[in-house]
């Protein structure tokens, strides 16, 4: 069943897998995982197996009984590019998507290493009403991983990135071809912290739509999500595209060669 939800930058959760692993240091206090075991212990019955990567085929259906058009954040609860994440599964959820063209589906994933891979070997359509986006917490997620350029050669329309647990400075970045940047702070018992200066350096130097979703901290609804005495609440619009050639895993990983490649399996 989808939920109605408290994400400010979506509408709707939607669910056809659960469970994950931790990939990267925004995972280290991940909020599904805590979830997850807490719907297990109470006897939810879609995470009964807790938070092991599980394929809930029936969850497919829901965004067809849904008349009115929304955002709907895609697999809250894992990551639709997950190794574990067959192939044809990931071609179903795609299918939903182009036949729901009422709904903007917003797919974020801290693994567009798979993406690249997946599109030299299957089909999948990238309609306009998907949205996707990577998750950049720190530079490691650059210097280890370089999700923005994985993401900036994808073929997806609209492309986001989410600064989210932001834990350091992210210096110079180049965005161009990025839609819309998400930015916010760790919450929970053991947040680690945000700095102001830290979230400035992102809305001030790109041109890109700006949405500030959360100081966070222990008590997130006490810290707000003021910025400058403001809310921040821009959505990704119609604008110039850049275009990127479409490249093979191969490669990318020579364009890459200088960076340290952990992860990329």
């Amino acid at each position: 069943m989808a939920q109605n939800t408290k994400i400010e930058w979506t509408d709707t959760t939607w669910n056809p897998i659960t469970g994950c692993t931790k990939i990267s240091d925004g995972c280290t206090n991940c909020y599904a995982t805590k979830m997850a075991n807490r719907l297990y212990k109470m006897g939810n019955a879609k995470y009964a197996n807790n938070f092991t990567v599980t394929l809930h085929v029936d969850a497919l259906k829901e965004p067809y009984k849904w008349k009115k058009p929304r955002r709907i954040f895609v697999c809250s609860m894992s990551d639709l590019f997950h190794e574990d994440v067959p192939d044809g599964f990931i071609q179903m959820v795609f299918a939903v998507m182009n036949e729901n063209p009422q709904h903007t589906f917003q797919v974020l994933t801290k693994r567009p290493n798979r993406i690249i891979r997946l599109s030299t070997q299957i089909k999948l359509t990238w309609s306009d009403n998907i949205w996707l986006g990577t998750t950049v917490e720190n530079m490691g997620a650059i210097i280890f991983y370089d999700r923005i350029t994985m993401l900036k050669h994808t073929l997806a329309k609209t492309k986001f990135i989410s600064f989210e647990p932001l834990l350091q400075d992210m210096g110079k970045l180049d965005l161009s071809g990025i839609d819309w940047a998400i930015v916010g702070g760790e919450s929970g018992t053991n947040a680690r912290p945000i700095q102001e200066d830290w979230v400035l350096n992102i809305k001030n130097d790109q041109n890109v739509a700006f949405y500030f979703k959360q100081w966070g901290g222990r008590n997130k609804k006490k810290a707000g999500r003021l910025l400058m005495g403001r809310t921040w609440d821009d959505m990704p619009t119609k604008r110039e595209r850049y275009e990127y050639s479409t490249i093979t895993w191969s490669e990318l990983e020579s364009m890459l060669k200088n960076h340290v490649l952990g992860g990329l399996q």
